[in-house]
């Protein structure tokens, strides 16, 4: 197989407390605003894991690997037509007070498969920050 490869987004700047950031992201039943409608009959999901049909991907399921409050919430990953994947979201907390966030996107790739997913993985991350930097329903937390 392939090394892991990591994929980072920037660092991005929330309107939000370290913990409040911990405590949404801790239950993944909060990320179920965030699946498109049309993909809401075909999710499960629980407090620790959800599984979501993906098109060309089939069933997608993550759960949380890892916890460190209020620093690091670990998403392990797995689809049938990939490997595992994890999704590592660093949480800092700024001079003012507020949460600061950092994505990384790790997955064995063979060096093909890093070559052709390097700009869409690059292009998520960036979409997930600039979604996470508009996002105001932090407290929102189940």
């Amino acid at each position: 197989m392939g090394e892991i490869t990591t994929f980072e987004s920037r660092i991005g700047r929330l309107e939000c407390s370290p913990d409040e950031l911990y405590d949404f992201a801790t239950d993944i039943r909060n990320f179920e605003q965030f699946v498109p409608s049309g993909n809401r009959s075909t999710l499960e999901i629980g407090h620790d894991s959800c599984t979501v049909r993906v098109d060309m991907l089939g069933n997608v399921t993550i759960r949380i690997s890892e916890k460190t409050r209020p620093e690091k919430v670990v998403y392990a990953g797995n689809a049938p037509q990939v490997n595992d994947f994890s999704v590592v979201l660093d949480i800092y907390k700024s001079e003012q007070g507020k949460a600061e966030t950092k994505v990384m996107l790790q997955a064995e790739l063979n060096p093909l498969l890093k070559m052709v997913a390097s700009g869409a993985a690059s292009q998520l991350l960036e979409t997930v920050i600039v979604e996470m930097e508009k996002f105001t329903g932090w407290k929102d937390v189940r």
